[in-house]
């Protein structure tokens, strides 16, 4: 009668098992605590400092650089607001009694525009001249810089 148990001569009829460690990846051995470990443990450790790591500096292209080539190509100086305009839109604004501020305001552009165009500093755009123009009432684009404008319907 069985009892469960099996009688006579029982082996185990199984293979040797290796378990190995993963090789670690490149950026677990180079990270701060890797590398302490193996300088505690005596390990040959090199160091490489990257030239500009870390910084917002980059080497020099091989190619000319896109300054030069623009300086063959292109006239250098940028047109800034005649000394004219400058002196009407100054006059102008003084005699309204606004500010530079109130100015800027009335056209809808910063303080700093008017600053600039005021000491010659921007190079002038057509639509903020003719803003000016229309709130200063004063001629700033063409012949005749610093007179009174002319009434829409009249020419």
């Amino acid at each position: 009668m069985p009892t469960g148990r099996l009688s006579g001569n029982i082996t185990q009829d199984w293979e040797p098992v290796v378990l190995r460690r993963t090789k670690p990846k490149a950026s677990d051995l180079k990270s701060a605590k890797a590398v302490n470990q193996a300088l505690r443990s005596g390990a040959a450790v090199e160091t490489v400092r990257k030239s500009a790591a870390g910084t917002n500096k980059h080497s020099a292209p091989a190619v000319a650089p896109a300054r030069k080539l623009d300086e063959t190509t292109e006239p250098a100086a940028v047109e800034r607001v005649a000394a004219e305009v400058r002196a009407a839109i100054q006059k102008a604004r003084v005699a309204k009694g606004w500010s530079q501020a109130e100015l800027a305001k009335r056209i809808n552009e910063r303080a700093q525009v008017v600053q600039e165009y005021e000491s010659g500093k921007a190079a002038p755009a057509q639509a903020v001249l003719a803003k000016m123009e229309r709130a200063l009432v004063v001629k700033l684009r063409g012949k005749g810089v610093g007179a009174p404008l002319q009434a829409a319907g009249g020419k």
